[in-house]
C-alpha cells in the first residue's frame, strides 16, 4: 500500500504521514508519525564503519549483515503533541533517523468527533505503534535502501513513557533502548489510595466511562512554558490547552491499571535512559519555583518506581528543569542534551557501527 507524505507545519523539514487505524466507537481513528527530513547525516565515522564492516564480510566470503540504522521515535505525554524540533535536529545531527507519533486522538490525529486523549486501556496505543514502526521501516527502507533495517530508539514523555515502557515489556527484542523523559509511572501518595480510587471508579466505568470527573485545573505547567505567559515556546492551544483535556472515569482507569502493572514489576531486556527535574513543586497555588521544577508530578515517586522497571536503568536529574525537560529553560536544557548525547554515545545504537 502507496503511503503518502504530507507537508506539515512546523516546517519544509517536516512531514506527516496519517496512519489508518480500526475504528472504535467513537468511529475512525488515526495516528500520525512525523518525520524530519532536514540536515543529512554529519557523521563520517559511522558512515566509514559501515563501509568497514561491507568491505571485510566480501573478504571474508560472508553474507553481510543487514545494515542497522538508528532511529529515534517519540510519543508525547497528556494532552499534548510534537513540537519538539530542537529534538529532531539534535538526533539529525548524530546520524539519528527521527521521527514523532501522535496518538489517536491527540494533535494532528485528533478529529472533531472524538473525545480528545480518550482510551479505555494502554493497550489500544499497541495498533498506533504497529502501525508507526511498519511506517517507520518502511522510511528508512525508502532512505537507504532495501537492505536497511531499523535499530529503533523509544524516547517519550510522561503518560506517554507509561504507555512506552508497558509496551515494550510486553514485545520484548523490538526497541533497542528506552529513554523516558519524566515518565508517569506511580499515582502520586501511595499504593494504597490508588487502589482506593480505582475501585471508586470502578462503578462508574461501567455504566459512564466517559464521565468527566471534577479535579482542579490550575493551568500552571501550562504558564511555565508557553509563550503566551511565562515560557518560551509557541503551542497551538487546540492540542495543548491551558488547562489540558478533560479528564474522563475511564481514562484515569487505563492510567491506574498501567501503573499498577509497573508496580507489580517489568523486566524491561533494552537500556532505560530517565530523564528528571531535580526537584518537585506541586501546589495548589502559583510560585517561581513552578518554573524552575517538575510542577506536574511527585520526583521522588518517579525515581522510585523507574529503579524497578529493569536490570539496566541510568538516571539524571537536572537542577531547574520542567515536567517535560525539553521544554526547559536553554542552559537547563543544553545540560539535557549534552547528557542525552553521552548516554546515546556510551551505550545507545547510534555509535555501535
Amino acid at each position: 500500500m502507496e503511503r503518502t507524505w504530507e507537508p506539515d507545519h512546523l516546517g519544509p523539514a517536516y512531514s506527516r504521514l496519517t496512519l489508518d487505524l480500526e475504528p472504535d466507537e467513537e468511529g475512525p481513528c488515526c495516528a500520525t508519525l512525523v518525520a524530519y527530513r532536514g540536515a543529512p547525516e554529519r557523521r563520517p565515522v559511522v558512515r566509514l564503519r559501515r563501509a568497514l564492516g561491507a568491505a571485510l564480510a566480501r573478504a571474508s566470503g560472508r553474507p553481510a549483515e543487514p545494515r542497522r540504522i538508528p532511529a529515534l521515535l517519540y510519543l508525547h505525554g497528556w494532552s499534548d503533541y510534537f513540537f519538539h524540533t530542537e529534538l529532531a535536529e539534535f538526533c539529525a545531527e548524530r546520524g539519528i533517523e527521527f521521527f514523532a507519533l501522535d496518538l489517536r486522538k491527540y494533535g494532528r490525529s485528533l478529529r472533531e468527533w472524538q473525545t480528545p486523549g480518550y482510551v479505555r486501556d494502554l493497550r489500544e496505543y499497541d495498533s498506533d505503534l504497529d502501525a508507526a514502526l511498519a511506517a517507520v521501516q518502511e522510511e528508512i527502507q525508502a532512505r537507504h535502501g532495501p537492505g536497511a533495517a531499523v535499530e529503533l530508539n523509544l524516547m517519550a514523555h510522561s503518560t506517554g513513557a507509561l504507555t512506552a515502557v508497558l509496551w515494550a515489556d510486553r514485545h520484548p527484542g523490538r526497541v533497542a533502548s528506552l529513554i523516558l523523559n519524566s515518565p508517569w509511572l506511580d499515582t502520586q501518595g501511595s499504593a494504597l489510595f490508588r487502589n482506593t480510587t480505582q475501585g471508586l471508579l470502578e462503578p462508574l466505568v461501567r455504566f459512564r466511562p466517559k464521565a468527566r470527573l471534577r479535579l482542579p485545573e490550575f493551568g500552571y505547567y501550562w504558564r511555565s512554558i508557553s509563550a503566551e505567559a511565562d515560557g518560551e515556546w509557541n503551542l497551538d492551544r487546540r492540542w495543548r490547552p491551558e488547562f489540558g483535556f478533560p479528564i474522563r472515569a475511564g481514562w484515569l482507569t487505563a492510567v491506574l491499571s498501567g501503573h499498577a502493572a509497573v508496580a507489580r514489576g517489568l523486566s524491561l531486556e533494552a537500556p532505560v535512559l530517565v530523564l528528571a527535574s531535580a526537584r518537585s513543586a506541586v501546589s495548589p497555588t502559583w510560585s517561581a519555583a513552578m518554573l524552575e521544577a517538575d510542577s506536574i508530578l511527585d520526583v521522588s515517586v518517579m525515581v522510585r518506581r523507574a529503579t524497578g522497571l529493569g536490570r539496566r536503568v541510568s538516571l539524571s536529574r537536572f537542577d531547574g528543569a520542567l515536567h517535560d525537560v525539553l521544554l526547559s529553560r536553554p542552559e537547563v536544557r543544553a545540560e539535557v542534551y549534552a547528557e542525552l548525547d553521552r548516554w546515546l554515545r556510551c551505550g545507545g545504537p547510534a555509535t555501535r557501527r
